[in-house]
């Protein structure tokens, strides 16, 4: 897997909902992500945005995976949101020392950014990535809507980004709105998600799209269908695609990674995904 076209992945792991459909009933937490790393190809790391993970944690990661995964790690919210970027390099060197093990596992460190930080603070995300080695994979996601404005904010973000060779997050939270808000994980959802535009831009080598979906499995294809034409292109042109797909509650989010990357394979060539652990390759196909 260490040439794929594109990678696929969730926003987690480990997931109790995933128990029977995924893993297999006798799964014990501590072998989840080895379960998980036999299908797909990446995950979003959320788990280092909340708390830094133990030493001994962070081994049994990398024991749980094998050579060809990748981590997408978040930095600490201490570091993004708390501090906006500002005085945090001691804080950041104690992270990355933390999580040297993986180092070699990780595909793109994230930086994700509050809606607060607008275009008056990007001369601190400038300074801010003077900090890490040039070699280290870095990926951006903004919020504030000044940077979706099409205009000099968005602009000057955008043409700094391709200089550095940083990929631009894609945050794709329309099917997601699209719901009907008819419970409480949809409402939720619509109230934490980020309602921001789709644009659709690589300013790297890895471009990363999180793509929030609809509970309802089927109403996502349309919403899908343009990436079926990016994706091939950005492909054609020697990059590398992270696809992270998440659902309201994500109980589903592994079936509908499958279904989207079958989609896919319509009009590209990607290797098969391995069965989900819990299930031979026909009970799986059969769920859609």
């Amino acid at each position: 897997m260490t040439h794929l076209p594109l990678r696929l992945g969730l926003t987690m792991w480990s997931h109790p909902a995933w128990q029977s459909s995924f893993y297999g009933s006798g799964t014990q937490a501590a072998e989840r992500l080895a379960k998980y790393a036999q299908v797909f190809h990446t995950v979003e790391g959320n788990t280092t945005f909340y708390a830094s993970p133990s030493p001994s944690t962070v081994q049994n990661w990398k024991s749980a995976t094998h050579d060809a995964f990748r981590f997408t790690f978040k930095l600490p919210k201490s570091i993004t949101h708390q501090n906006l970027l500002v005085g945090c390099q001691d804080e950041l060197k104690a992270f990355m020392t933390l999580m040297e093990p993986l180092h070699d596992r990780v595909g793109m460190w994230t930086i994700q950014l509050p809606a607060a930080f607008g275009p008056e603070h990007l001369e601190q995300l400038k300074k801010f990535r003077a900090y890490f080695p040039s070699e280290f994979p870095l990926g951006v996601e903004v919020r504030h809507l000044a940077y979706f404005a099409k205009g000099e904010a968005e602009r000057a973000l955008n043409q700094w980004l391709i200089e550095e060779r940083i990929d631009r997050i894609i945050m794709d939270s329309r099917p997601v709105f699209a719901a009907e808000p008819c419970n409480e994980v949809i409402i939720d959802a619509q109230m934490k998600k980020p309602k921001v535009p789709v644009h659709a831009i690589a300013t790297a080598e890895k471009p990363m799209i999180r793509f929030i979906g609809h509970p309802d499995m089927d109403a996502n294809l349309p919403f899908f269908t343009p990436w079926l034409h990016k994706l091939p292109q950005w492909i054609n042109e020697g990059k590398q695609p992270y696809v992270m797909i998440h659902t309201p509650d994500n109980n589903f989010a592994p079936e509908l990674a499958v279904k989207l990357y079958q989609s896919l394979q319509a009009s590209l060539t990607l290797p098969d995904l391995a069965p989900f652990p819990a299930q031979d390759g026909n009970n799986q196909l059969a769920m859609f």
